[in-house]
């Protein structure tokens, strides 16, 4: 497993030293080891060793590195799922905005994965011990549906039709700023930032990224979108909508953002996919968070 992790630090976290945040956001890292990480300068922020005593500050970056995960075990934890979809091949999920995914360096007993491990006797073993079941995933801070694999062979045919572009993802974002077009389709490759590894960019050298996106409503600042993937880039959207001027409402990493209390207004309504058995098509779709309805009532009446 990669021994390599990262925080960007939020404005309600700062003025806090650095070696308490870590102990915070990194429980599985003991405060002994701490202090050994930055004595032995594995620790940086912004690119520079510190000391314990320093105080951090909102959106710095925190690198930690040469830490061994590999003793970690990923187990199940009971906990309340919306399941929209199963049978003995494939299960439909719809994720509420603030649950991680799958495990990782800082999230290792709350993540949807282990809840999967809960409710599910097997899952799909592709992606290895820390994703079982994962074709695909949405970030944190994003709600609504994923598809879970059940078994190897149904998580090589739908991850083949992931690849092949055959998925039909549609999400709803709520952006900052009026969109004057009704449509738009942007065209621009994504990669790693090269001065935040925490980030995504707009890079001749990335990866080829397109996102299809059409207003939905308009409101005195903002702008509620459908958006359609052609490609499925890690912050796609969010990289996008933020290189056009309309970044996604709530994004702390991308847009204005100082805290993102519920997340990014960014929802994954409409999933469909090929059955990898029966070969029927299906095809789901999940209202949007009641944060997210509220906030289209609150842009509504103003």
């Amino acid at each position: 497993m990669d021994n390599y992790f990262e925080y960007m630090v939020r404005e309600d976290d700062e003025l806090t030293r650095v070696d308490k945040f870590l102990a915070q956001v990194e429980p599985e890292l003991s405060r002994s080891t701490i202090k050994k990480l930055i004595e032995e300068n594995r620790i940086l922020v912004n690119g520079k060793f510190v000391k314990a005593s320093y105080t951090v500050k909102a959106r710095d970056l925190i690198e930690i590195t040469e830490v061994d995960f590999s003793d970690y075990e990923i187990t199940p934890k009971e906990m309340t799922l919306d399941i929209v979809y199963e049978d003995n091949d494939v299960l439909v999920v719809n994720k509420p905005s603030g649950l991680v995914v799958h495990p990782a360096p800082g999230h290792y007993q709350d993540t949807l994965v282990n809840g999967l491990m809960y409710h599910i006797n097997t899952l799909s073993d592709v992606n290895g011990d820390m994703r079982p079941g994962i074709i695909h995933r949405i970030d944190k801070d994003t709600s609504g549906l994923l598809m879970v694999a059940k078994t190897n062979k149904a998580h090589m045919i739908l991850a083949e039709e992931l690849k092949n572009k055959e998925t039909k993802r549609e999400y709803v974002a709520l952006v900052e700023g009026v969109i004057k077009n009704k449509t738009g389709r942007i065209e621009a490759p994504i990669g790693r930032d090269r001065n935040n590894r925490l980030k995504m960019t707009v890079i001749a050298t990335g990866k080829s990224s397109v996102t299809n996106f059409e207003v939905l409503e308009v409101y005195k600042d903002k702008t509620l979108i459908k958006c359609v993937l052609e490609t499925g880039r890690t912050h796609q959207i969010r990289v996008h909508m933020a290189y056009i001027g309309h970044p996604l409402v709530g994004d702390f990493v991308y847009g204005p953002a100082k805290t993102n209390e519920f997340g990014q207004f960014l929802h994954a309504k409409v999933l469909g996919f090929t059955h990898p058995i029966t070969k029927e098509y299906l095809e789901f779709s999940v209202e949007l968070p009641l944060e997210f309805r509220n906030m289209i009532e609150k842009l509504r009446s103003n």
